[in-house]
């Protein structure tokens, strides 16, 4: 038994020695790694003051700004590991970690395929900027005023006053309609009045003349009244006008004022 607990002890003071001995001849390297990964980690951190700066004036978006910022910090900081890790000999743990990664990275995006596409777009349309905070935009069936872009989502808040989050890559993937990027839109307005010979040439220049005191209206296109069709007896009047397009209540209220003044000069000419 005696025999057998000096060997033992013999074993594990061997093992602890060289241990020892194996530690103090890594001491050097041991000392340059934890040096490399400091140095990293300040690189990183000046890295990602610069990146967030940089991106900020690009892109104007705090969130993107960070994220962008802190996506290169880390990257910084994971060669700073490994290359510490390849002063300390030890490769297959380089090896290792990189295979893990690469791994972990493959099962997450398949696992966040909704998720990863939303960041994606939402990167996109704040670089691409098809609308901005502020802006009123139709897109996906809803109509409003954009209150807040972020990276996965767009928030907008519909002319009912209700807030309505879209995932960024529902816009991404479909049309939008920016109000706010269309200075003039145009509107027509079709109704009947009787064929009668003696008031159809009159017809133009009564509707012309009861629309010339509608505020909306481009100075620089004047309406367009003219007759589209034969309908029986009557004849079908096409009026086209442009409209001052400020925001989707102010082409909605100067249609409806066409329509008020429109009909009320026929009644007034008794053509209706």
């Amino acid at each position: 038994m005696n025999t057998d607990f000096t060997n033992w002890g013999d074993l594990i003071w061997d093992k602890l020695h060289r241990w020892t001995a194996a530690t103090i001849k890594m001491l050097p390297n041991m000392a340059v790694a934890v040096l490399v990964v400091i140095a990293f980690y300040l690189l990183a951190r000046l890295i990602k003051m610069l990146v967030f700066k940089f991106v900020l004036k690009l892109s104007h978006t705090p969130a993107l700004s960070g994220l962008f910022a802190n996506l290169i910090s880390v990257i910084v900081t994971l060669v700073g590991l490994f290359v510490a890790l390849d002063v300390l000999k030890l490769d297959k743990a380089v090896s290792s970690l990189l295979a893990g990664a690469g791994i972990i990275g493959l099962a997450l995006g398949f696992a966040f395929q909704d998720l990863t596409a939303n960041f994606i777009s939402g990167i996109f349309i704040t670089f691409r900027r098809p609308f901005e905070v502020g802006h009123q935009i139709e897109t996906n069936g809803f109509t409003g005023k954009v209150e807040e872009i972020a990276l996965r989502s767009t928030l907008i808040r519909t002319l009912d006053g209700l807030h309505v989050i879209i995932p960024n890559k529902e816009i991404f993937q479909k049309p939008i309609i920016n109000h706010s990027l269309t200075p003039e839109r145009r509107t027509e307005v079709t109704f009947n009045v009787p064929a009668v010979h003696e008031n159809t040439l009159e017809i133009k220049r009564l509707v012309t003349d009861a629309l010339k005191d509608i505020e909306n209206l481009c100075n620089n296109r004047p309406p367009d009244v003219y007759f589209s069709n034969i309908d029986g007896a009557n004849l079908k009047v096409t009026v086209s006008a442009w409209i001052v397009n400020q925001d989707i209540r102010t082409f909605e209220n100067t249609k409806n004022e066409i329509i008020v003044k429109i009909t009320t000069v026929l009644k007034d000419s008794k053509l209706i």
